[in-house]
């Protein structure tokens, strides 16, 4: 079996490295360097810790958390002060987190942890790595997080395996923690200062969330022009509107690869050629400004791609420790903790991400309705009358649309203050990362359906053959989902078209999609 790619710890990570860790397809690497200012910044703690009475009040070392802040803890008592942070944070409810995104926390928690600014010791940062080797994903309910002092109950969730506490998933089994960690012949952790402050402080989940669906959702715009060109050949219109001198003329980059996409899936279309010179002026919207509909979702990811990047190379925690080029270290308190970055640019990628099964339903209307199908039978159905065909397949196409428009209000235009008032503004970035994971779902689904109408309309077209990349684009799909000759359930023909999706086959297939 080949060795898989590395990825080492502190230096800087796409998005699309963080989805390979996440699906196991890469490995997380601590490297030395990184290593040594661990424990360089370890060294400050550990002083201050054996300073015991004489050592300053440094938050979250040696005094309570939040509104306890300026409660002095005692030596003795830091151990303690530790675990119970981590145990009385981990309150978390709802459905758990997907594996995956749990696999992406951890990977993000030790990324910010090597970084050296927050002061723990190597050896928890080596644990977390371990986990992704051997395969354990604490479970960590999704709820719970305003996105403020960062993602602290779910990364509580997380911190409490690492102490041999909570639950975890061992190769897909779930077991208690020290259980968990026994089948993989690993020891838990006793929480030294600051480490347990340091293992919940920060913004990993929402980046996770968020930056896994930022993946899937650039995949999605690839797939739009793909499918959209499927329904614009099914519908015969007209591929002039994306002439590039069209697209010169206003020069948004999104557009412009839209554009160029939907060129090089519609050269050579018999289909186009057959009905060059009809009396059709202008297509609708849906048809004809795919460009800049698909193009301003892409420059939206790309937005958002850059600050979820930006991220990964964060110190999120608090306080932080920073040491000179003299090795003279200082501590000082702030709030890099806070979401908000992540919660508008998330908010933002349920936005745009919507956009693209909004029209993507509006070209289903074309294809389904006799007013306006050039020619297609109603609803694409084989025996018209007899047969329903996509009836109900625009419909809950429909629902998904309506549905997205709820979860695309941005959740960072509110805040509720919370620990007795001295964390009075949240981010709620939490909720905009996992409302933009249900909208690039929920797009997924309406892209399938799409899909499937698309591909039973060029059925219609035969034995005129679309542009090259449609047809190839058409062939996949046939390959897996037979055309539609008498009603039959969809919603298993539409599961395959959302795995056919999830796999990227057809872009794989139609090969030069950008």
């Amino acid at each position: 079996m080949a060795s898989l790619p590395t990825i080492r710890l502190s230096d800087p990570w796409t998005l699309d490295e963080l989805s390979a860790i996440a699906h196991g397809r890469a490995k997380l690497v601590f490297p030395e360097e990184a290593r040594a200012r661990v424990a360089k910044a370890r060294a400050f703690v550990d002083g201050l810790a054996e300073a015991g009475e004489d050592a300053p009040d440094v938050y979250g070392v040696n005094t309570g958390f939040g509104a306890l802040a300026e409660t002095r803890i005692a030596a003795d008592d830091i151990r303690s002060l530790q675990r119970n942070l981590v145990r009385s944070h981990a309150c978390g409810v709802g459905p758990d987190l997907p594996l995956d995104v749990v696999r992406a926390m951890i990977a993000l928690r030790a990324q910010v942890l090597a970084l050296g600014h927050s002061g723990v010791r190597p050896a928890v940062i080596d644990l977390l790595v371990s986990f992704l080797d051997h395969d354990i994903a604490p479970r960590i309910p999704a709820q719970g997080s305003v996105g403020a002092s960062g993602d602290l109950a779910p990364l509580a969730h997380l911190a409490l395996v690492l102490i041999g506490e909570g639950e975890a998933y061992h190769q897909g089994v779930l077991f208690d923690g020290d259980e968990a960690l026994q089948r993989a012949n690993l020891k838990p952790l006793t929480l030294e200062a600051k480490e347990g402050l340091a293992l919940i402080n920060g913004t990993q989940m929402m980046l996770a969330i968020g930056g896994l669906a930022i993946v899937e959702a650039e995949s999605l715009t690839k797939h739009a022009d793909i499918i959209g060109a499927m329904s614009l050949e099914a519908l015969q219109g007209s591929a002039r509107p994306f002439d590039e001198r069209i697209q010169n003329a206003r020069p948004h980059p999104g557009q412009a690869a839209s554009a160029s996409n939907l060129r090089m899936l519609l050269a050579g279309s018999e289909i186009m050629e057959s009905h060059r010179d009809c009396h059709k002026v202008q297509d609708p919207y849906s048809l004809r400004c795919m460009p800049q509909i698909h193009g301003a979702t892409r420059d939206a990811l790309a937005f958002a791609r850059q600050t979820l990047e930006r991220e990964i190379m964060a110190a999120t925690d608090n306080p932080l420790i920073f040491i000179d080029d003299k090795g003279e270290a200082e501590v000082i308190s702030g709030g890099n903790f806070h979401g908000q970055p992540l919660a508008i640019a998330l908010d933002l990628v349920a936005i745009a991400t919507a956009e693209l099964a909004n029209v993507s339903e509006r070209r289903m209307e074309q294809l389904v309705n006799p007013a306006m199908s050039s020619g297609l039978p109603p609803f694409l159905a084989p025996r018209t009358g007899l047969d329903s065909g996509f009836m109900m397949a625009q419909v809950t196409a429909a629902a998904l649309v309506s549905e997205n428009k709820i979860l695309s209000h941005p959740a960072s235009v509110d805040s509720i203050p919370s620990s007795a008032g001295k964390e009075d503004h949240v981010s709620m970035g939490s909720i905009s990362a996992r409302k933009a994971a249900q909208v690039v779902d929920h797009v997924r689904s309406v892209l399938a359906i799409e899909a499937l109408a698309a591909a039973q309309g060029l059925d219609f077209r035969l034995p005129l053959k679309p542009g090259r990349g449609v047809l190839t684009a058409h062939k996949t799909l046939r390959a897996h989902v037979d055309t539609l000759t008498e009603d039959r359930p969809l919603h298993r023909d539409i599961e395959t078209a959302r795995a056919l999706l999830k796999s990227r086959a057809l872009l794989d297939a139609v090969g030069t999609i950008r």
